[in-house]
């Protein structure tokens, strides 16, 4: 009973340093995260909201997770990994294998409350283009987005 009780106990232990040292978010984190931000937008307002995702210090980074907000018409207004993002209209940006990943995310929310949408980005951490699978819920004509690398 006793060896059994410590495999039970190290495995999961085991398995949660191999994917911090990683240093990737889960599923879990990603919709967490989220959820934590659409409460700011709706506790503290867009402007906050925007900005402290926004933030390179706020509150919404974690690892390699971090949220971005998008208008129905493809405008972004808060972009955790980027603020440059921020302002443009990126309904057509393609991912390298030419999925119109925005047009299509704003095409999910416009069908769904909220959703997981498969694509590939640049991950900022490993600088790299990895699979990536972004969860987004709408808020009135906006999505909150926090996405995982794969």
């Amino acid at each position: 009973m006793k060896r059994f009780l410590t495999a039970t106990l190290i495995l999961p232990i085991a398995l949660i340093g191999a994917h911090a040292a990683e240093g990737g978010a889960t599923e879990a984190d990603a919709t967490g995260m989220v959820k934590k931000g659409l409460a700011f937008i709706k506790a503290n307002g867009k402007d906050k909201g925007y900005a402290e995702i926004t933030s390179k210090t706020g509150q919404f980074r974690q690892q390699d997770l971090y949220l971005v907000v998008y208008g129905l018409d493809g405008m972004v207004h808060a972009h955790g990994a980027n603020e440059k993002m921020v302002g443009k209209n990126l309904i057509d940006l393609k991912d390298v294998d030419g999925k119109a990943f925005v047009r299509e995310r704003v095409e999910l929310a416009k069908a769904k409350p909220s959703f997981w949408q498969d694509y590939k980005f640049t991950n900022p951490e490993t600088k790299k283009i990895e699979p990536k699978a972004m969860y987004c819920e709408r808020l009135d004509e906006t999505i909150v987005c926090g996405g995982i690398y794969k």
